[in-house]
This record gives C-alpha cells, sequence and structure tokens, in this order.
C-alpha cells in the first residue's frame, strides 16, 4: 500500500496529480501548521502578459500558529468574482473549458469559509474527472503522533501503509532511518513536466492543472502520468 501526503493547495499544479495518481492513499495535511507565501491560497494561470497569481485572501492576522483546516477566508475582498473572471477571461478559448465551467461557476458563486474546505472540494473534482483512484484521508481525522518524519511515518503506520511516496525537495529533511525502523519503503517521486500545447505561443511551465485541464481535456491524466503527449 503505497501513501503519499500534501497540504491542501490552490489549484494546485500537475506535479501534486502525479503524485495522487501514483498513490493508492492520499492524506490531506489539513493538520499542520499554515505558512504564508506558499501554495495553499495561492496558484498561477496563464494569461498574455504571462503567468497570474490567483491569491485567495486569507485571516492571518494575530493567527500566527493557526492550522490549515481553522484557516478562515476574508470575504471582504470580492475575490471569487475577480478568480472566475480571470480564469474565464484566460481559457474561455480553450477546447475544454465549457466543459467544465459550470463546476467552476458553482465554485466561485458559493461564499466559502475555510480555505481547506475550497481547496480539498476542488482537488476532489479534479481526482473524479482524471479517474484517479486513489483513497483520501485526512489527517485531522487520524490523531497523529510525532512531528516532522515521525509524523509522516505515525500517519503511514496508522493507516497501513508499506511505502511512503514523498515530494523530491524533502530529501533534504527527512530523517530516511526512521522509515526503515517502522518497515516502511521510502520512495521519492520523479515528476517529469510535460510540454503540451497552450493557448499562446510557447510554452509556460509550473502553472495551475486548470491550464492543462482546459487545453486537453480527458487526455490530462495520461500526460500527468507519463510527461508526455
Amino acid at each position: 500500500m503505497k501513501l503519499s501526503a500534501h497540504q491542501p493547495q490552490y489549484l494546485p499544479w500537475l506535479g501534486y496529480f502525479h503524485k495522487l495518481a501514483q498513490s493508492d492513499i492520499f492524506v490531506f495535511l489539513d493538520n499542520v501548521q499554515y505558512k504564508k507565501r506558499e501554495f495553499q491560497n495561492r496558484n498561477k494561470i496563464l494569461t498574455s502578459s504571462g503567468p497570474l497569481w490567483l491569491t485567495v485572501p486569507v485571516r492571518t492576522r494575530g493567527k500566527f500558529e493557526q492550522l490549515i483546516k481553522d484557516v478562515e477566508i476574508d470575504n471582504s475582498v470580492d475575490w471569487r468574482k475577480a478568480h472566475f473572471e480571470s480564469i474565464r477571461n484566460n481559457y474561455g478559448r480553450a477546447p475544454f473549458f465549457k466543459e467544465h465551467e459550470p463546476f467552476f461557476t458553482s465554485v466561485y458563486k458559493k461564499e466559502w469559509l475555510k480555505l481547506a474546505e475550497l481547496n480539498i472540494y476542488i482537488v476532489i473534482y479534479i481526482l473524479s474527472y482524471l479517474e484517479i483512484p486513489v483513497k483520501v484521508v485526512f489527517e485531522s481525522a487520524l490523531a497523529a503522533e510525532g512531528v516532522k518524519t515521525a509524523r509522516l511515518v505515525s500517519i503511514c503506520k496508522k493507516n497501513k501503509a508499506s511505502i511512503y511516496l514523498s515530494g523530491a525537495g524533502a530529501k533534504d529533511y527527512l530523517e530516511e532511518e526512521q522509515f526503515k525502523e517502522a518497515g516502511i519503503n521510502l520512495e521519492y517521486q520523479v515528476f517529469k513536466h510535460p510540454v503540451y500545447p497552450q493557448l499562446l505561443p510557447g510554452f509556460v511551465p509550473d502553472l495551475s492543472v486548470i491550464d492543462l485541464l482546459f487545453n486537453r481535456g480527458k487526455e490530462s491524466i495520461k500526460i500527468i502520468r507519463e510527461g508526455k503527449i
């Protein structure tokens, strides 16, 4: 049983779904500390002027150690209208935009209160569309023990996972010996970013997965898995 884990991200990039597609179980790390200026509340889409950040405003003042599951969205800012218009204006001509328009219309009509709920709702929709048969678990429901590597080992044990799939960037800080002592095999994700036709000339990598979905539709999962068209 192969398990991977990650914080819930907003409109995640392709590598996020590549990890999901390689896993039997995926754990949303909603019970860890929220970090500013990462991808938990923002991501990029492509515009005629280049990549554009879409950022969900959140309440962080005086909440320096809040957990991801507790992060509140600041709805005093009309971010939903701005995000949907940016997506529609820049992808309205994409081959598969109309297929997804009803879903995103409903997403941005709803007044979301918690960031994690918004992020997870979108990820679950994309998982269903791409037909990725991964079991989704919430860390907050696991009562995991320890911190850092020990916490990941605990998560694996609670889900009876024999393999932990980690992002390649974690090589710098994971204590690999802890996995070995627990009888859990540690693997690192190998992701090759694909190049695919976008609406504009050239190619811009590292965008939200919706850039791929709107341009390639159901073929997206094959492209994510194989790193090529």
